[in-house]
């Protein structure tokens, strides 16, 4: 059954970025974490990918050798001038500038049985679990403390959201959890 799973890293004091933007220190080795039994399974059951216009960028619009090989979906108001490069057959990049539920629409659309894959960033995990539209959430925890920076719950408080723990994985130096979102929708 088709699922929008929402997942992303932060250091343990609970930032997906350091107070300059940088999220180096959260993937010391991209390679060793894509080696992660999570993480291969996450590409083999997704069928598309959503993100916020500032993952986009992180990219700087150069997708060649991207791990999700399937439509991405980027939640922007404005598109980019320039077309995003490693586009293929399987991996094309569509702007949705009409909100985030046509976005969700058009992604589990597109990814036909398998799953809506969010990668962020925090604007666009935020919205989703405010309207009650993720299914699951992926935390990995990564063993550095930031001090500072950008954090993905920081209207948690006022949340309302029940989560129930699935799965505890711990590889590479990190430590994922993944929940069922099971109540709330509101941040």
């Amino acid at each position: 059954m088709q699922k929008v799973v929402a997942g992303m890293t932060m250091s343990v004091d609970g930032y997906v970025n350091d107070r300059n933007g940088d999220t180096s220190r959260l993937y010391p080795n991209l390679d060793k974490i894509r080696e992660l039994s999570i993480v291969k399974e996450a590409i083999e059951t997704t069928g598309a990918v959503l993100m916020g216009r500032r993952s986009y960028e992180m990219a700087n619009g150069d997708l060649t050798g991207y791990e999700f090989q399937t439509p991405i979906f980027v939640c922007t108001h404005h598109a980019p001038e320039r077309v995003p490069k490693g586009q293929n057959e399987n991996l094309k990049v569509i702007f949705i500038g009409e909100g985030i539920e046509m976005a969700v629409a058009r992604a589990r659309d597109a990814a036909g049985p398998k799953n809506v894959q969010v990668v962020g960033g925090v604007d666009v995990i935020q919205q989703l679990l405010q309207k009650g539209l993720v299914d699951e959430l992926v935390i990995g925890l990564a063993p550095v403390l930031l001090g500072g920076g950008l954090r993905l719950f920081d209207r948690a408080e006022d949340a309302g959201i029940v989560l129930e723990q699935i799965e505890v994985i711990a590889a590479q130096g990190r430590t994922d959890v993944r929940f069922r979102v099971i109540g709330g929708g509101r941040l």
